[in-house]
């Protein structure tokens, strides 16, 4: 299986990568609380249309080292810049979901842009989940309280439940099969639980507000109407108004894992902004 090692001061962290066609690259970050895997549906489509598709997990999930600490965004944008750095990567585009919209923002932040070409932000928790005075659509404080709490004291219990409301999935309308909630609750309750925690804090804490100037390349946004998870009202319009240059799809009953449940709307409108 494909590693590189991200050598640091302080540690040696092991991140696992598939990298799979030709042409100019693509590089997809996952949501919390899966892995690399949860790009199936756009791996395909990306390499067949003719482009390197990298997908990797998230230091703590999937294949990838666990440490006990470094969860940080800053410390998981660097993860991102040492793959970038050793496949010797120019003119990507970076394509964040969920919590990895802040891994894409972040890394705009503190490595710029010189070698990156476009962004998309897919279902992003970008710019902030945290309801606030100035934030009053953000999710409230103790909501965000008792998912930490939930991971603490029963993470699979929490987990078995978490991804209905990923697809908007109930027993009157199943969005996905069964079999692939049983496949993402397999993905999940594997990672480091440790890891799922500290991550879980990095997407509820961090403000990326400040930072969305520093996004100055084309960007997608793109966000359900119906997503459950991260609201788009805290998250896609913001983001969207706050990116000079970006482009906003919104897409009708999207729930967050529209990655599934819309993936042929998502491939295409992924498509297009690649040949943009």
């Amino acid at each position: 299986m494909p590693f590189l090692t991200h050598e640091t001061e302080t540690q040696n962290v092991d991140i696992f990568f598939e990298d799979h066609g030709h042409g100019q690259p693509v590089i997809l970050i996952h949501g919390w609380p899966l892995s690399h895997q949860a790009w199936e549906q756009q791996t395909w489509a990306i390499v067949e249309a003719g482009y390197r598709c990298i997908a990797y997990d998230r230091r703590g999930f999937g294949n990838s080292s666990a440490p006990w600490r470094s969860y940080d965004y800053s410390t998981l944008a660097s993860d991102l810049n040492a793959i970038i750095s050793q496949l010797e990567l120019k003119d990507v585009t970076i394509v964040g979901f969920s919590m990895g919209g802040g891994e894409v923002v972040r890394y705009c932040t503190d490595f710029g842009t010189s070698n990156i070409s476009k962004v998309a932000l897919v279902s992003s928790i970008i710019p902030l989940v945290a309801q606030k005075d100035d934030n009053p659509d953000g999710v409230p404080q103790e909501n965000l309280e008792e998912i930490i709490k939930a991971l603490q004291n029963d993470r699979v219990g929490f987990l078995k439940k978490f991804h209905k409301n990923f697809y908007n999935y109930t027993e009157d309308n199943e969005t996905v099969s069964k079999a692939q909630l049983d496949y993402d609750f397999s993905i999940a309750s594997h990672a480091s639980p440790n890891a799922t925690i500290q991550a879980a804090l990095a997407w509820a804490k961090t403000d990326f507000r400040a930072e969305l100037k520093n996004v100055d390349v084309p960007t997608l946004v793109v966000h359900g109407d119906a997503d459950n998870i991260v609201p788009k009202a805290t998250s896609g319009d913001q983001a969207a108004k706050g990116i000079s240059n970006s482009t906003y799809k919104i897409i009708k009953d999207g729930p967050h894992g529209l990655n599934l449940t819309h993936k042929d709307k998502l491939n295409s409108i992924l498509l297009d902004f690649l040949k943009s």
